[in-house]
């Protein structure tokens, strides 16, 4: 019996880290087949899954097909790989390699967009079908000795106002307190029902942020207690807050990519195909809300990665056609390909480093 429920446990999460990771890319791809289509570029092939070919059908000049490898999948323009045209049945003007700049530029956006517009949709249907979690700002573990301490803050006490101002989530909380540069402010509490005043003087101490760091901040010694409050909102409402998430999520990956570039984030961090397939199946036990959100935040990396200025990626093809934009002529070919091979290589060994760094996390 333990067999059979086992099974069944891998199994659930083998099918969440396909249908993710698959569904994903069949999306990416999707958004440059409908962009292709939108100009009447000519599709050769619409494929989902890599590898050699289980099932087909030949619609018009397109054929669509399933690959036997479900982790990826593509689809071939006519004059993207090849310079057959007339040869395969197309005309000149159906080919991608034919249309200016602009378009081009619009053909490799598509992809990446459609990952960011799944991560919008995501978070708005959610919010949609379970309004929004609010943290807070109630008291919970209180560092000893510290500014909060001192002023006789206690456990569970809800902190209803700063220096005047209504405080209705945490995260108010230390943005004002790390803004004050020491100043003392009065914090109004509710304890018991009783509602008062207390006076706190910030101080400088340690914190760690959300992507390892040690930090200085101004702080009182003080972390959420983790109660929240549910708040249904409507459809304008949840079209809003699918926004602002999905711009939140950006803002977080730009600034992690920020960090790892510069060094302040150790390299050891990154992860690869293991560590998110990990992830995938840790919360697709935790439920299909979990599981979504997760989904949204891979969706916002893999366009994000995409659109960077390196060959081989969307984003390379974009630089190129920025390039051709401003000096009116086409990045000579054999540069292009010598390009695209070092890029291909950065990005094998970029795999190579992360799928390492997930089998070392492994022993650790």
């Amino acid at each position: 019996m333990d067999f059979v429920s086992s099974f069944f446990s891998h199994s659930y999460s083998i099918l969440a880290i396909i249908l993710v990771l698959g569904g994903l890319i069949f999306l990416h791809e999707l958004g440059h087949f409908l962009a292709f289509r939108s100009l009447g570029v000519g599709i050769v092939t619409f494929s989902i899954g890599m590898g050699p070919k289980i099932w087909g059908i030949k619609k018009g000049k397109t054929t669509y097909q399933i690959a036997a490898f479900p982790f990826g999948g593509y689809v071939a323009a006519v004059g993207e790989y090849s310079k057959d045209v007339e040869e395969i049945g197309f005309t000149q003007e159906e080919a991608v390699s034919n249309r200016p700049a602009w378009q081009r530029m619009y053909f490799a956006f598509a992809g990446p967009f459609a990952n960011l517009l799944t991560a919008w949709t995501i978070y708005t249907l959610l919010s949609l079908t379970s309004g929004v979690n609010i943290l807070l700002p109630q008291v919970g573990a209180l560092l000893p000795d510290s500014p909060a301490v001192l002023a006789g803050l206690q456990e569970k006490d809800l902190i209803t106002a700063i220096d005047g101002k209504a405080i209705d989530a945490w995260n108010e909380v230390p943005e004002i307190v790390n803004n004050s540069n020491g100043k003392a402010m009065v914090f109004t509490v509710e304890r018991d029902n009783t509602f008062f005043d207390l006076t706190i003087e910030p101080k400088r101490m340690p914190r760690t942020n959300i992507f390892g760091e040690e930090e200085i901040a101004w702080l009182i010694g003080i972390q959420p207690l983790g109660t929240i409050r549910n708040e249904e909102l409507s459809f304008s409402a949840s079209l809003k807050q699918g926004v602002t998430q999905s711009w939140d999520m950006i803002a977080l990956t730009l600034t992690g990519l920020k960090k790892m570039a510069t060094g302040s984030v150790s390299a050891d961090s990154v992860g690869g195909p293991l560590l998110i397939g990990e992830m995938i199946a840790k919360q697709a036990e935790n439920g299909l809300v979990s599981l979504l959100l997760l989904t949204a935040l891979i969706s916002v990396n893999l366009g994000l990665l995409n659109l960077l200025p390196i060959p081989v990626l969307d984003g390379g093809l974009i630089f190129f056609c920025l390039i051709e934009t401003v000096i009116r002529r086409p990045v000579p070919e054999k540069l292009q390909e010598r390009l695209m091979q070092l890029g291909a290589v950065l990005l094998i060994g970029l795999m190579i480093f992360a799928t390492f760094n997930d089998i070392m996390r492994w022993f650790k």
